[in-house]
C-alpha cells in the first residue's frame, strides 16, 4: 500500500480490512465494484483532504492523479477568452475526477477544482487507466458514470439557457445537498456567481429572494437550507431529471462470473502494494 505523501494534506489509507468493513470509504463508484476490483484500486490509492479551491486538474492537461471523492464536491468549470467562467458540472461521491480523460486523447477544455471542502482517495492516473483498459468490470462502471455525467452536462446546457436564475439556484442547492448530505454549505458569493454565470450583485438579489421566502438562510458565505420541500417546488424541472440520473447510477448489477473473469485480467493483484 502506498505510503507516499504529497499535496492537499494527504496521508496513507489504512489497511484494506479496516477500509472495507462495511465499505466506509463513501465513494459510490468504488462501492459498486466487486471486492477484488475495488481492492485493486483502493490498495493503490492514498487518502487526501482537499481544501476549497484545490486544483484537481487543469484545462487541456492530462492529470497526474484521479480522485474518488468521498465527501464534499468538485466543480467542472469552463473559462472563456474574455476571462469569464461558468460551472458546467459537479462531481461528488458518486463519481471519479478524471473519468472523462480515460476515454481518449482529446484534451478537455474544462478545469476541475474543489468548491466544497472534500476528502478523497487519490490514485495515479496511469494506474487507473491501466485498470480501465484491463478490467471489463472497472471499464463498464467508468463508462456508466461518464454517461451519467454527460447526460447531466447536456441537461445543464439547456437549463442554463432556458431557466430563470432563481430556479437554477434552487436546483443547484438541492444537487449540492444530495451530494454533501448537510443542510449548511460554505459557499462564496464568487462561486455562486460562477455557477449562475451572473454578476455578484445578481447573486445577492437571487439568494435574497429565496431567503425572503423562507427557503434558505444566506449570510457570511454560508447557505442553510430551511425548507427542502419548498425549495424543490421552486427549482426547475431539471432537478428531477438529474436527481433520477444520480439516484439510479450503478443500479445495474454486475454479473459475478463476468467480474471474476475481468478481475483475473488485472495487471496487479489486490495484495500487491503500490510502489
Amino acid at each position: 500500500m502506498s505510503s507516499q505523501t504529497g499535496n492537499h494534506g494527504d496521508k496513507p489509507i489504512g489497511s484494506p480490512a479496516a477500509n472495507h468493513a462495511g465499505i466506509p470509504m463513501g465513494n459510490r463508484f468504488l462501492e459498486s465494484l466487486s471486492f477484488q476490483s475495488r481492492e485493486s484500486l483502493v490498495s493503490r490509492s492514498t487518502s487526501v483532504r482537499l481544501p476549497i479551491r484545490s486544483s484537481l486538474y487543469a484545462a487541456e492537461a492530462v492529470p497526474e492523479y484521479a480522485y474518488f471523492i468521498t465527501s464534499g464536491m468538485a466543480s467542472l468549470v469552463a473559462s472563456m477568452a474574455d476571462g469569464k467562467s461558468a460551472e458546467v458540472g459537479v462531481i461528488g461521491n458518486e463519481g471519479i475526477v478524471g473519468a472523462f480523460q480515460l476515454l481518449g486523447p482529446a484534451p478537455l477544455p474544462t478545469e476541475c477544482f474543489i468548491q466544497i471542502t472534500a476528502t478523497a482517495l487519490r490514485i495515479r492516473f496511469f494506474d487507473l487507466r491501466t485498470a480501465f483498459r484491463s478490467s471489463e468490470e472497472i471499464r463498464d462502471r467508468v463508462l456508466e458514470v461518464v454517461q451519467e455525467q454527460s447526460l447531466c452536462l447536456s441537461q445543464l446546457a439547456g437549463c442554463n439557457r432556458l431557466h430563470e436564475q432563481e430556479e437554477r439556484l434552487a436546483r443547484w442547492l438541492l444537487m449540492m445537498q444530495d451530494r454533501t448530505q448537510t443542510d449548511v454549505m460554505e459557499i462564496t458569493q464568487e462561486f455562486l456567481a460562477q455557477m449562475l454565470g451572473a454578476k455578484r450583485t445578481t447573486v445577492t438579489v437571487v439568494a435574497s429572494a429565496l431567503q425572503r421566502d423562507g427557503l434558505i438562510e444566506y449570510k457570511r458565505g454560508k447557505i442553510r437550507i430551511l425548507d427542502r420541500a419548498r425549495l424543490e417546488a421552486a427549482a426547475c424541472g431539471c432537478y428531477l431529471v438529474m436527481s433520477n440520473l444520480y439516484v439510479n447510477l450503478y443500479k445495474h448489477p454486475w454479473a459475478t462470473g463476468a467480474a471474476h473473469k475481468a478481475n483475473s485480467e488485472l495487471p496487479w493483484s489486490a495484495s500487491t502494494e503500490a510502489s
